[in-house]
């Protein structure tokens, strides 16, 4: 197999023309591509993509999150209409978040990137270990 043939067809990926423009519309776009590339705004998605949950429930499902964090982060998403909030009047108030349809949208892209993720990480983890020997780094393997 030549080398043009192992290449993966990224010519028929074309980046949208907003990429080459500066102003509003290429700002916007690099916020939400800021919001989704976060560490945590597609964990929160994902775990809100089989149905709503109380704020304690996400936290949980997630790890690692602080309160503040995981705040920032739900009103941030709800913002940007990824998901929404909704307080019900009971004693005490429960409130449950819950993905959007335009944050549902962002489910299968973003499962493409875990999925290539899982599939090479062995793949990167041996070169990161051959370049960290090659230029004196850590070396982890």
């Amino acid at each position: 197999m030549t080398e043009a043939q192992a290449r993966p067809q990224i010519e028929t990926l074309k980046p949208p023309p907003v990429c080459g423009e500066h102003g509003e519309a290429n700002q916007l776009v690099r916020d939400l591509l800021g919001r989704i590339g976060d560490k945590w705004s597609l964990m929160i998605i994902g775990n809100l993509a089989e149905g709503p949950l109380r704020f304690s429930a996400i936290q949980h499902a997630i790890g690692g999150i602080s309160q503040r964090m995981l705040t920032l982060n739900l009103r941030q998403l709800e913002r940007d209409g990824l998901i929404t909030r909704t307080v019900y009047a009971e004693v005490p108030p429960r409130v449950e978040y819950e993905v959007t349809d335009l944050g549902r949208s962002l489910i299968v892209p973003a499962l493409g990137l875990v999925n290539w993720a899982a599939a090479n990480a062995d793949q990167v983890k041996a070169r990161r270990h051959a370049y960290d020997l090659e230029h004196g780094g850590p070396a982890t393997p």
